[in-house]
C-alpha cells in the first residue's frame, strides 16, 4: 500500500505550480567556483570567506542533495573525497571522516551539536534529510569552536534557510527506490511577513528489506522514519531572534545475519523479507530538540548566543515488544560569543560554550552506567587579511568532568561509582596565499577528545554490535597533531584541488576482539589505546571544455597506523579504502520552454582492496576491491517561464555487484555454511525516483 502512495505521489503532483528557481547553473564550475569562494562557511576560528580557509572544506549545495542517491543524510555526504561511513543495515549510518569516526566527529544542526548516544555502532544521525538545505564538511581538528570530540572534524547540517522578505514557499519532495521500496514524501509550508518569519515541515519515509543477488533480501534492514519541525522567528535591525522545535523517530530493525546451517541461506521468510513492519531485534528511536538563536548587533560588532535542549530516547527490543535496553539522554548547550569589527585589519571573536548532560538507564538490561557530564570551554580566535595573504589563528581551554552511578546486579557490582576530569588545551594557526588562479593553504591543528562512557565503563551485551563490550577506565583522553597543506587552481576550464594531512595522535582509543568468553553468545571486545599517525589526503579535478559538458575525478586515501606493533596489530580498526570517483555529465538543453536543465551523467565509484586492517585476534578481515557502476537523468519542468517540478532517476550499482564494503557492519555477521564467505553484502541494484514541486507567491 506504502509502496502504491509512493508512486502516486511521483505521478499524479506534477500538476502543481511551483516557484522560479535561481540557482547558478551548476555544470558550470568556472562561476560555480567563483560563487564558492564567496561562500561563508564556519571553520576552526568561526565565520568566514570559503577562499580563506586554511583548512580543507566542502561544501553540498541543495541541487547537490535533491539528486543524491542516498536513504538517509550520512549517505549523500558520504559520496565526497575523504568522507566514509560506517552502516548498519540501509537506515544507519555514521559519518566518518578521514578515517575517524563515532565521537570524533562533531555534527551540528540548527547552529548547536546534535547529540544521540553516538557512541553506539547501530545509532544513527538523528536528523531530516529533507530538512538541510546545505552540508559544510570540515577535514580537521576543529576543537577551537566545538570543543572535544571535533578532533576528526565537523559535518554541518544548514538547515530550511529563512523565506527572504514578503514572500511565502510550499515545497512539496517525494521518492521511491527499488530495491528496498523505499517510499517518501516531505511538506514545506514557509514564509517572511513584515519582519516575522516562519515554517512547518512534516515528513515520512518507510523501506523493507533491501536485497543482492548472493544474499537475497536481507531480513530485518528495514525501517520507518517520521519528522516534524516549526520554527518562528523575528528580524530587526537590532538582528534576529528564531525559536526551532524538532521531532525526529526512526524505527530500524537490527539485522543479526543468522544463517540455515545445511543451507546457508539468511533464516527469513519471504513475507517477512518484504515487510514493512519491524522485526525482532529493532530500535525505537526518538530525539527532540528546541533551539533559541539569537543574534544582536553591538556597534559594527555583534554577539550570537544560542541555547538548545535535547532528548534523546533510545530503545533496543530483543524478543517481544517491550524494550531490554533504554537510553534517555538529556542535553542542555549553550553557545555566546562576540564577533569584534575589524581592529587594524584583525577581527577578534571569543566566546564561551559547552553542555550538561544526564544519562539514565530505564531498562532490565544494561550496557552503559547512568552517568552525568559538565562540559565547558572558552576560546578566542583572530583573522586577518594582508595582501595576497590570508593568516588565522586561535586558543581554547576546554574541561569535561563525567561522574558515573553505581549499580548493583544480584548482590555484585554491576558499574562501579567513579568521576573523572578531563581538561585540554588546543590551538590552531593557518595561512592562505592568494596568487591569481593558484591558492595555497597550510594549516597546523592541535585537537582534544575526552573518552566516552561507553569506553570507560561499558559492561554488557551490546545487542546491535553483536559482542560484549568491556570499558577501560583508565584511558586518557586523545590529542592530536595535525598539518595540513593544499593547493587549488581554478581556471576558465579546469579546476582542480589537492589536500594533503599528517595527523598523530597520542592515547588513540578502540576497541578490539579479545579471546575470553563473558557470554557464551557473545565475543567479547575490550577498549584499549595506543599511539596512532594517519597520513594521507585527497585530489580531485574538474574539467569542462564546454558548457555543457562536465568531467570530474577525485581520488581519497588514508593509511592509519598504530605506532610500535608486530603486523597483526599494526594498522587501525575500521580505516576505509582508497577510493576513486569519476563522473562525466552532459547538460542536454537549457532555457527550453518546457524543460530546462536537463542532463544525463553516468559515474563510476571504484573502491580498493583494503588489506590494511586489524587482524590481531581475528578483529577484522581483508575487504575485496569492487567497482559501482551509476547514472542518472534529471530535469526542470517549466510552465509559463517557471519552474513547476523537479524530476530526476538514479540508478546505483546498475550491474548488481555483490559487495561488501569495509566500513559495513554486517560483514562480520555469520559464516555461510556453504560458500565459506562471511557476513551480508551491501545493496544490490537500485532505481531512485525523486519529484520535487515548489511553490512561491
Amino acid at each position: 500500500m506504502r509502496t502504491l502512495i509512493s508512486i502516486l505521489l511521483l505521478s499524479c503532483m506534477s500538476a502543481m505550480a511551483a516557484q522560479d528557481i535561481a540557482e547558478v547553473d551548476s555544470t558550470d564550475m568556472f562561476y560555480r567556483h567563483i560563487e564558492l569562494k564567496q561562500l561563508i562557511v564556519t571553520g576552526p576560528t568561526g565565520q568566514m570567506k570559503m577562499e580563506d580557509m586554511s583548512m580543507p572544506v566542502s561544501v553540498v549545495d541543495r541541487n547537490e542533495l535533491r539528486l543524491a542517491a542516498a536513504t538517509n543524510i550520512v549517505d549523500a555526504v558520504s559520496k565526497l573525497p575523504g568522507i566514509s561511513q560506517v552502516t548498519t543495515g540501509g537506515g544507519i549510518s555514521k559519518p566518518v571522516i578521514r578515517g575517524l569516526g563515532y565521537n570524533r566527529v562533531v555534527v551540528v544542526a540548527d547552529g548547536i551539536r546534535q547529540e544521540g548516544q553516538q557512541w553506539g555502532d547501530e545509532h544513527g544521525v538523528e536528523i531530516d534529510a529533507n530538512a538541510v538545505s546545505s552540508v559544510e564538511v570540515l577535514k580537521g581538528p576543529a576543537s577551537l569552536m566545538y570543543g572535544s570530540d571535533a578532533l576528526a572534524g565537523v559535518i554541518k547540517f544548514n538547515t530550511d534557510p529563512v523565506v527572504p522578505m514578503g514572500k511565502m514557499r510550499l515545497n512539496v519532495n517525494s521518492e521511491y527506490q527499488s530495491n528496498n521500496g523505499l517510499g517518501g514524501y516531505s511538506l514545506y509550508y514557509g514564509g517572511n511577513q513584515q519582519g516575522y518569519s516562519w515554517n512547518v515541515r512534516y515528513g515520512d519515509k518507510w523501506a523493507h528489506s533491501y536485497k543482492n543477488h548472493r544474499d537475497g533480501y536481507v531480513p530485518n534492514t528495514q525501517f520507518s522514519e517520521r519528522t516534524a519541525s516549526a520554527m518562528l522567528g523575528i528580524n530587526r535591525s537590532w538582528g534576529h531572534s528564531r525559536l526551532t522545535a524538532s521531532y525526529y523517530h526512526i524505527t530500524p530493525s537490527i539485522c543479526e545475519g543468522e544463517r540455515d546451517p545445511l543451507t546457508g541461506d539468511i533464516e527469513h521468510s519471504y513475507e517477512d523479507a518484504k515487510t514493512y513492519h519491524h522485526g525482532l531485534p529493532y530500535q525505537q528511536v526518538n530525539h527532540y530538540k528546541a533551539t533559541l538563536d539569537n543574534s544582536w548587533r553591538v556597534g559594527d560588532g555583534k554577539i550570537n548566543a544560542v541555547l538548545a535542549y535535547q532528548q534523546n530516547q533510545r530503545q533496543e527490543y530483543e524478543e517481544a515488544d517491550v524494550y531490554s535496553l533504554y537510553f534517555k539522554l538529556h542535553t542542555v548547550n549553550y553557545n555566546v560569543h562576540y564577533v569584534s569589527p575589524y581592529l587594524n585589519l584583525w577581527r577578534i571573536t571569543a566566546g564561551v560554550n559547552g553542555m550538561w548532560q544526564r544519562s539514565r538507564n530505564l531498562g532490565d538490561e544494561y550496557l552503559i552506567p547512568s552517568y552525568a557530564l559538565l562540559d565547558c570551554g572558552a576560546f578566542a580566535t583572530a583573522t586577518r587579511n594582508v595582501g595576497p595573504w590570508s593568516l588565522n589563528g586561535g586558543v581554547r581551554l576546554d574541561n569535561r568532568h563525567l561522574s558515573s552511578h553505581l549499580l548493583e546486579e544480584d548482590g555484585a557490582v554491576r558499574f562501579a561509582a567513579f568521576k573523572r576530569d578531563f581538561t585540554g588545551f588546543t590551538t590552531s594557526v593557518g595561512a592562505v596565499w592568494h596568487s591569481g588562479h593558484i591558492d595555497v593553504r597550510a594549516n597546523a591543528a592541535r585537537g582534544f577528545r575526552a573518552p566516552n562512557m561507553s569506553e570507560l565503563a561499558s559492561n554488557g551485551v551490546h545487542e546491535g554490535s553483536l559482542r560484549y563490550e568491556v570499558g577501560n577506565q583508565a584511558l586518557k583522553p586523545e590529542y592530536s597533531l595535525q598539518f595540513d597543506l593544499g593547493l587549488d587552481y581554478s581556471g576558465q576550464w579546469l579546476s582542480a584541488q589537492l589536500s594533503l594531512f599528517s595527523n598523530r595522535i597520542s592515547n588513540y582509543i578502540f576497541a578490539h576482539r579479545s579471546p575470553e568468553v563473558i557470554d557464551h553468545d557473545f565475543i567479547t571486545y575490550r577498549y584499549d589505546s595506543g599511539d596512532a599517525q594517519l597520513l594521507g589526503g585527497e585530489a580531485t579535478v574538474d574539467f569542462h571544455p564546454w558548457h555543457f559538458l562536465h568531467l570530474g575525478t577525485s581520488f581519497a586515501l588514508v593509511n592509519a597506523v598504530q605506532l610500535h606493533q608486530p603486523r597483526e596489530s599494526k594498522y587501525l580498526p575500521l580505516t576505509p579504502a582508497p577510493r576513486w570517483q569519476c563522473d562525466a555529465k552532459w547538460e542536454i538543453l537549457h532555457d527550453g520552454r518546457v524543460l530546462n536543465n536537463a542532463f544525463v551523467s553516468v559515474g563510476i565509484d571504484y573502491n580498493f582492496k583494503q588489506n590494511h586492517y586489524y587482524r590481531a585476534d581475528d578483529t577484522e578481515t581483508a575487504t575485496p576491491a569492487y567497482c559501482l557502476l551509476n547514472a542518472s537523468v534529471g530535469t526542470d519542468i517549466m510552465y509559463r517561464d517557471k519552474c513547476v517540478a523537479q524530476l530526476s532517476i538514479t540508478g546505483t550499482n546498475l550491474t548488481d555487484v555483490a559487495y561488501q564494503n569495509h566500513l559495513s557492519r554486517l560483514k562480520y555477521t555469520d559464516v555461510n555454511p556453504i560458500t565459506g564467505r562471511q557476513g551480508i553484502c551491501n545493496m544490490g541494484r537500485n532505481i531512485i525516483f525523486k519529484l520535487t514541486l515548489p511553490l512561491e507567491f
